[in-house]
């Protein structure tokens, strides 16, 4: 029993941590994305967009992601 709990939790962790490690990443290329005016080609100002915001909020939530991840993963 011990041994199922074992390997239930490194395999459900090692899953979680590798999807925190893409969608960390995901939304820092996003930010790029729409930073640079790839979004929308024709405005001037792409930071000052709502788009831009609410990629920035996405992009919060995502640093931690890749930052906690990381050393998870480079454990195992």
């Amino acid at each position: 029993m011990l041994v199922g709990m074992l390997a239930g939790s490194i395999s459900s962790g090692f899953l979680l941590a590798v999807m925190m490690s893409n969608a960390g990443g995901a939304w820092d290329n996003a930010k790029k994305y729409v930073g640079k005016g790839m979004l929308h080609p024709n405005n001037k100002h792409p930071k000052k967009t709502d788009e831009y915001k609410a990629v920035v909020v996405g992009d919060t939530v995502g640093d931690p992601f890749k930052d906690t991840s990381g050393p998870s993963l480079n454990i195992l």
